[in-house]
């Protein structure tokens, strides 16, 4: 998918909505575990329910990989179902990889070829050499890791090297990487109060925002920094919106809370273009 199809699709379903497809089988209904793969049936469930709301889905590949072979046959049934029937949905691979040279074109290979995800995020620690390699394919997305929501987040990345917070650094670095074009990047909506000095970096880009909902982020705010003229924002999230019931009610249960989310970035949308 193409950033202008990315777009498109935000005008028209009058929403910047992803939602994080993190399944624990501790959490999802009980009478679903009776089902040969609960996993897919549960995100089966969840985009029937939802596809009309939002523009994208972000399975974060860890909740796969800990069950194994079956957690990354459900994975890759649950992308096959996206692309097959929801093609107009942009899909993230939240694996976070980060690699040198060939092992970064074999993750990217996997991710972009196998699975034919739209994008998938890295951590960039190890330079261009671990980024550039997914960049390569052509109307693929790299995500890259900038600032994000979790506590340790100020272990490194505002620390300032020579005047300057590192995340800045990595963000300005980034752009003279080849195909730097196709790079989005993650920032945590429970840093608000950076979108600003990032948007003078980065300001035509699409930014990845987890930490709304659940870990406190602001909607508000963080469409007051960190929106340009396309939008430029895909809002993640993940547990308010899957769980927010455990029952047989789930997936419409699912669909109420995408509806106020939605329904706030419609608002949004009105009042800023």
């Amino acid at each position: 998918m193409t950033t202008q199809h990315l777009i498109e699709q935000i005008q028209l379903k009058k929403s910047f909505l992803c939602i994080g497809l993190d399944v624990d089988l501790t959490k999802i209904p009980q009478h679903l575990l009776e089902l040969e793969d609960p996993i897919f049936e549960f995100n089966k469930a969840i985009i029937d329910a939802t596809h009309d709301l939002c523009v994208s889905y972000k399975p974060n590949t860890a909740f796969y990989e800990a069950y194994g072979i079956k957690g990354w046959q459900s994975l890759q049934k649950t992308i096959n179902y996206i692309n097959e029937n929801h093609p107009e949905i942009f899909t993230i691979a939240d694996a976070k990889r980060g690699d040198i040279g060939n092992t970064s074109s074999m993750y990217a290979k996997a991710f972009f070829e196998d699975l034919n995800f739209d994008s998938v995020t890295v951590a960039p620690y190890m330079g261009k050499d671990s980024v550039e390699p997914f960049l390569a394919f052509e109307n693929k997305h790299t995500i890259m890791l900038a600032l994000t929501s979790n506590e340790g987040a100020f272990d490194f990345q505002t620390l300032e090297t020579n005047g300057k917070e590192l995340y800045k650094q990595v963000l300005e670095t980034s752009k003279r990487w080849k195909n730097s074009e196709n790079l989005m990047y993650v920032v945590g909506a429970t840093k608000a109060e950076y979108f600003k000095e990032i948007r003078k970096i980065v300001p035509s880009s699409f930014l990845l925002v987890p930490g709304v909902g659940a870990q406190g982020g602001n909607l508000q705010d963080v469409c007051k920094y960190g929106m340009n003229d396309n939008v430029g924002l895909l809002i993640n999230s993940s547990r308010a919106i899957i769980y927010a019931s455990n029952g047989t009610n789930f997936a419409q249960k699912a669909k109420d809370e995408a509806i106020k989310v939605q329904n706030e970035m419609e608002e949004i949308l009105k009042n800023s273009f």
